[in-house]
This record gives structure tokens, C-alpha cells and sequence, in this order.
């Protein structure tokens, strides 16, 4: 019953479905009014690719960028969103693109330093339910409807990429930037991590667990990332970047 069958979707015994539902399919779906096609579930292949290609003609239209990524939940009166702030000013005064989700907190803050001294301020938004917003501090912007699209977009321009501290969804684009590098799947460009205080404990982890126990990692690997203080340090990295040709 769970198994793609012919042209219909059917339902598994436990409740769910095969394909990834928006929630009024699902709600279509479980009052028993909704048999989903083939074709219709092929049609969202078209949606990922409108996404990839609406994405990267975006990305032709500016240079020089950086990926600055952190907390959507960072106030205004905080420390990070004012560093984020700072950094943003920083490299708009100095000719780069500030690259960010788009949304509040760290991406706001890094796309209101740049915006506020003229520079190219870019956002690259997700839909979600909850939380997300686009900010109002953005020269250039799209909305994602997919986590990956939007992540290959935030990866594929950047010729450095910036961590303040967040949560699920910036450790979730750490990693992958990470990975990317470590397999030779993407060159290498400066990954900065900024605040010691929050990012150290997890370079100890990597270093005494995944590195020292589990020798699931070789002692370069951990090398990819900087862990600096300040916006002024990740600056004095990411500001000596060369400008990426190839993703």
C-alpha cells in the first residue's frame, strides 16, 4: 500500500505518504478527497529547476559576494546582530556583496550594514511558516520554496562565507559547506566562524571525538574553518578572498 503504483499515490498503513506533501494536500489526503497523480508529482521536478535557474540568473547580476549566515532569532540590541552589522558595513564600504537568507536577526543585520552604505545587499528567502521574514534591508531578493535550492544559491556565488552564531539551520549550512570542501566537491574558500565562546566547544568535539576517538575525520579537516572574536577579524580573512569563477 506505501509503494508508488501505477499514476496514484497511495496511502500507507501507518498514515503517511511517499511524496513530500504540502499541508493542504495532506489535509486533502487524510479526509480521503485527494489522489495524487504521477504527473502531478513530476510537475514539482519543473518547481526545482525554476528555483535553480530564477536562482543563479540572480547571482549573475552581482560580484564580489559573501555569505554571511547566523540566528534568525538575533535581536537588534544584541551583540551578534550588532557585529553581524558591523561586517556588513565593513565589506559593502569595500566593493563586496553581501549574501545572507534574507531573513530577521544575523541575515538582517548583515543586509542592513550593507544596504545602509549603498552596497549590494542580497537576499535569498524560505518560505516557512513560522519565523521567516524577508527583511526590509535588501537591494536584490528571492523567495525559495525549497530548503536545497536556497542552500546551493547561498553556496555557489560566495567567495567566503561568514558563521555567526545560530542554530539548527546554520549549523545544518556549516556542515554542508564543510562537507562540500572536505570531498573536493567545492574549492576551497574561507569558512569564518565568529564568537570563540560559542564555536569553540564544537571545534573540541570535532578535534577530541570525531577527530581523536572516532578517527571519523583526518586533523586537516578541521583546518577547513577559522574561529575569530569579532567582525573586524573575519573581515581581515575574508576581505583577502579571491573572487570565485566555478561552484
Amino acid at each position: 500500500m506505501g509503494l508508488f503504483r501505477g499514476k496514484t499515490l497511495s496511502k500507507k498503513t501507518s498514515g503517511s505518504y511517499r511524496f513530500p506533501l504540502n499541508e493542504e494536500e495532506r489535509a486533502a489526503c487524510r479526509q480521503g478527497g485527494m489522489t495524487l497523480h504521477a504527473s502531478e508529482i513530476s510537475w514539482r521536478v519543473f518547481r526545482v529547476m525554476a528555483e535553480l535557474v530564477e536562482g543563479f540568473e540572480l547571482l549573475t547580476r552581482v560580484e564580489h559576494e559573501i555569505s554571511i549566515f547566523g540566528s534568525a532569532r538575533a535581536h537588534p540590541s544584541s551583540h551578534w546582530y550588532k557585529e553581524a552589522y558591523t561586517l556588513g558595513q565593513m565589506l559593502g564600504k569595500s566593493g563586496f556583496t553581501v549574501i545572507t537568507g534574507g531573513g530577521p536577526g544575523i541575515m538582517e543585520a548583515a543586509n542592513r550594514g550593507a544596504f545602509e552604505v549603498g552596497a549590494p545587499s542580497v537576499g535569498l528567502n524560505i518560505q516557512l511558516p513560522h519565523e521567516q521574514r524577508l527583511n526590509p534591508y535588501t537591494s536584490l531578493s528571492h523567495g525559495f520554496y525549497y530548503f536545497f535550492t536556497r542552500k546551493v544559491m547561498l553556496a555557489a556565488a560566495a567567495q567566503a562565507y561568514v558563521f555567526f552564531p545560530g542554530g539548527f539551520g546554520t549549523l545544518d549550512e556549516l556542515f554542508e559547506l564543510i562537507t562540500l570542501i572536505q570531498t573536493g566537491k567545492s574549492a576551497r574558500m574561507p569558512i569564518v566562524l565568529v564568537g570563540k565562546e560559542h564555536w569553540t566547544p564544537l571545534i573540541e568535539w570535532l578535534e577530541t571525538a570525531v577527530y581523536g576517538t572516532q578517527d571519523a575525520i583526518d586533523a586537516n579537516d578541521i583546518k577547513i574553518v577559522a574561529v575569530v572574536e569579532s567582525a573586524k577579524d573575519a573581515y581581515a580573512i575574508v576581505s583577502q578572498s579571491p573572487e570565485r569563477e566555478l561552484f
